[in-house]
């Protein structure tokens, strides 16, 4: 039986619908460019994104905080502020910065990296990384505007036998129909999705969610 994380969710209703049919995690994402951002303007920019986690948090899921490339005081934001119970990298970050990161998040919440996976050398490269869990994704095309939830998946067969030291997840173009193999492929413990539950780009469908939930729980 997976886990679950439902990312990109936007409202509470999707949100409710995650923890009825059984997720463990949601995430909710803080980039401009992607259709799932959250993060408004000015002072009062992270309101609803603390309103959502703690509605979450209510249900029992725990909360992932999705960031792309932040700078120090939005990441000391969501840290201190919205008190989420992992945030997730999913950027260019350096290993030095989340390095001092991972520091900065001992007792508070977990730090993740997302990596992209296209051949074995990325899995390889892991080693640089001193975090609490990776969440193994299929690179993005070329032309993309986000570093995920392109609903692109890559070859699992890269996966044998992985073992980066670390909890993870498996992402990357999951989808109801293919999350059970994608779990017997790869032996993956925790998988995470975005696009795959989504009627179009950014919308969630409450449908979806539950059918995914379904097959990862019975994979």
């Amino acid at each position: 039986m997976a886990k679950v994380k439902i990312c990109g969710l936007k409202d509470t209703g999707h949100v409710r619908a995650a923890a009825e049919a059984g997720a463990d995690w949601v995430g909710f994402v803080l980039f401009p460019k992607s259709p799932r951002n959250l993060l408004g303007e000015g002072e009062d920019g992270l309101d609803e994104v603390c309103d959502l986690c703690d509605f979450a948090q209510e249900l029992g899921l725990l909360s992932v905080i999705l960031l792309v490339d932040p700078d120090d005081d939005l990441f000391e934001e969501v840290l201190h502020d919205v008190e989420p119970d992992a945030i997730q990298l999913h950027g260019q970050e350096s290993p030095e910065k989340v390095l001092g990161w991972w520091r900065d998040c001992a007792g508070i919440c977990e730090l993740w990296k997302a990596v992209s996976v296209s051949s074995e050398d990325d899995l390889e490269a892991l080693d640089q990384w001193r975090v609490d869990r990776f969440l193994i994704d299929a690179a993005a095309p070329a032309d993309a505007d986000t570093p995920g939830g392109n609903g692109e998946p890559f070859d699992w067969a890269l996966l044998e036998g992985f073992d980066p030291g670390v909890p993870w997840l498996l992402a990357g173009g999951l989808t109801p129909d293919n999350v059970e193999a994608a779990i017997a492929a790869t032996g993956a413990a925790a998988v995470d999705v975005s696009s795959g539950v989504e009627r179009t780009r950014g919308v969630k469908d409450e449908d979806l969610i539950r059918a995914f939930i379904d097959a990862a729980k019975s994979a």
